[in-house]
């Protein structure tokens, strides 16, 4: 069983920057992938970005790639978002996942994850 709890998000101008946290708890966090996901009123929960367990391998949805590094501190069982020059589409509920299978393209799809947290919002204005 894994819990997950996202933080860091808020409002923020367009071309600022912010950086999500999700802190982990109840099992191993070095034996877990981890993802992103977003969703904004009235659309589908989407992909945003996702790091296998020990960190050398990362994913990244087409409208983030560059923008959004995602990273990991297992010692601190917490992985982070750090979003950078935010546009208003990004604005959005962002959800940290997790997930005990095999690293691949699969962490793209959210039936991938096993656990989810409750979601942080976060708001671009412009």
């Amino acid at each position: 069983q894994v819990q997950l709890v996202e933080s860091g998000g808020g409002l923020v101008q367009a071309g600022g920057s912010l950086r999500l946290s999700c802190a982990a708890s109840g099992r191993t966090f070095s034996s877990i992938n981890m993802g992103w996901f977003r969703q904004a009123p009235g659309k589908e929960r989407d992909f945003v970005a996702a790091i296998s367990w020990s960190g050398r391998s990362t994913n990244y949805a087409d409208s983030v790639k560059g923008r959004f590094p995602i990273s990991r501190d297992n010692a601190k069982n917490t992985v982070y978002l750090q979003m950078n020059s935010l546009k208003p589409e990004d604005t959005a509920v962002y959800y940290c996942a997790a997930s005990t299978k095999i690293y691949g393209s699969g962490s793209y799809y959210s039936h991938y994850y096993d656990y989810w947290g409750q979601g942080t919002q976060v708001t671009v204005s412009s």
